[in-house]
């Protein structure tokens, strides 16, 4: 079978490549999967990595080929800076594409943090703002695809997720699921900290994409949760037991996800972020840069351990979290949910796994098409969500408030609508006067010539 990586010279891509190696952490070394099964017609067998930037490609291919080095039958790798070349014949479809590169990720939190509000590159304005670059990309594949490889499975994790997703899935339908590692790492350290293998454990989790709840936390037909959140040392072992307190978290009676902490923690995390010597885009930039001019395995593993070292930083900060766990360090996140989501399409073989797909009725709360983040049991046939509980009034307010905004932006990204770019901006709930919407849609169109078709009514 025949993978195609859009943003194949993205930084993450050797993950996803070690994990058909079976380098992963956490992996299946007995050859089976999508990575394994030597000579199965289900193995992986050819890659290619396409990227507009023929200068990242190579970095990534270089570094590609070491991961391979002494590998027997390694998937083989192409390179292509054509997207009908590289997409005619796949199977599978990855994409991770990063319109602006890190450039633009910079800009998104600088012109937000100079209006006072977060500029997270999923949360809030960055993530607006990101979502509006993105999205006509996006579709613009999408609308390849459907032409040029029409059986293929489209594997999302270009951010912000749920709403690529949901942009894709207008042309894809349900051939594009939006994957994500925050949920699946959640439920590992939950699982642990109440004494449960994850493994064997059923994970009640609703949101959207980076604004989801880990609601309860069943084995063997028991939840374990109840006990876990009346317990604050328990609580304080796992990184979001620190991050939210043990005395939110009760509150919550559920466990979010880590991104909620811009939510309800927000004005410290401005005060923080706009404190700091640079932003996480600015950092990641020059740390990249660096990788880039003298690629290697060295060199990447080197600057990928910073990477994760240094993830929301700013909110433990404001937390007072400390550093991360040995155990979060470590690979075994999104390229082992995509592993795992391909193997149960490409093999028939049913997994439950938390997936962003349009809903279907399964959360009450939202229409049919409105893509949603929930488990879902996966097998030849794509993913199919369960049925869960109606969110809490607190939680329903917040997801429907945002998923209205990503409507807003698939709006102003379908028609040029500047007013529906203000619209989105206003009607968030991290930003907090619509007079700050438009100083933002006034300074995201100048500083990206991307973001020039916003200029209808």
């Amino acid at each position: 079978m025949r993978l195609t990586i859009l943003g194949g010279g993205g930084f993450r891509v050797p993950l996803v490549y070690g994990a058909l190696l079976g380098e992963g952490s956490g992996d299946d070394r007995s050859g089976s999967g999508v990575g394994g099964d030597r000579g199965g017609s289900s193995r992986i067998t050819h890659v290619t990595l396409h990227d507009p930037d023929a200068a990242r490609l190579s970095a990534i291919a270089s570094v590609l080929a070491e991961q391979a080095s002494g590998v027997p039958d390694a998937p083989a790798v192409t390179v292509s800076t054509d997207p009908g070349a590289a997409l005619r014949g796949a199977d599978f479809v990855f994409s991770a594409i990063r319109v602006g590169g890190l450039e633009g990720r910079a800009v998104d939190e600088r012109v937000a943090l100079a209006e006072g509000v977060l500029g997270q590159e999923t949360a809030g304005a960055g993530g607006i703002a990101y979502g509006l670059r993105t999205v006509p990309v996006a579709t613009d594949y999408a609308r390849r695809i459907a032409a040029l490889a029409p059986d293929a499975w489209v594997i999302n994790f270009t951010n912000p997720a749920g709403l690529v997703t949901e942009a894709m899935s207008r042309l894809l339908g349900d051939r594009v699921i939006g994957i994500c590692d925050s949920p699946a790492g959640l439920g590992r350290r939950v699982a642990r900290a109440a004494g449960a293998d994850p493994e064997e454990a059923w994970f009640d989790y609703v949101g959207l994409n980076h604004l989801g709840w880990l609601r309860g936390l069943r084995v063997a037909g028991r939840d374990l949760l109840p006990r876990l959140l009346a317990d604050s040392e328990a609580l304080g072992s796992f990184e979001e037991g620190r991050l939210f307190g043990a005395d939110w978290l009760r509150s919550l009676g559920a466990v979010p996800n880590e991104y909620l902490h811009y939510y309800y923690f927000n004005r410290e995390t401005v005060r923080a972020y706009r404190s700091a010597a640079r932003t996480r885009g600015a950092f990641l930039l020059d740390q990249q840069a660096a990788f880039y001019a003298a690629p290697s395995l060295k060199s990447w593993q080197a600057t990928r351990s910073e990477r994760e070292a240094t993830y929301m930083a700013g909110s433990r900060e404001v937390a007072g979290a400390g550093e991360r766990a040995a155990d979060d360090l470590g690979s075994g996140g999104y390229e082992q949910v995509a592993l795992a989501l391909m193997r149960a399409i490409a093999r028939d073989e049913r997994a439950t796994l938390i997936l962003n797909v349009r809903n279907r009725g399964a959360l009450s709360e939202l229409d049919a098409d409105a893509v949603i983040e929930v488990p879902c049991l996966v097998d030849a046939n794509g993913a199919h969500p369960y049925a869960v509980d109606p969110l809490p009034p607190h939680a329903a307010g917040l997801v429907t408030t945002v998923k209205s905004v990503e409507r807003e932006v698939l709006t102003a990204a379908a028609g040029g609508s500047r007013a529906a770019a203000v619209r989105a901006f206003a009607l968030h709930p991290l930003v907090d006067s619509v007079a700050v919407a438009r100083r933002l849609v006034d300074g995201y169109t100048r500083q990206h010539p991307g973001l020039a078709y916003l200029n209808r009514k």
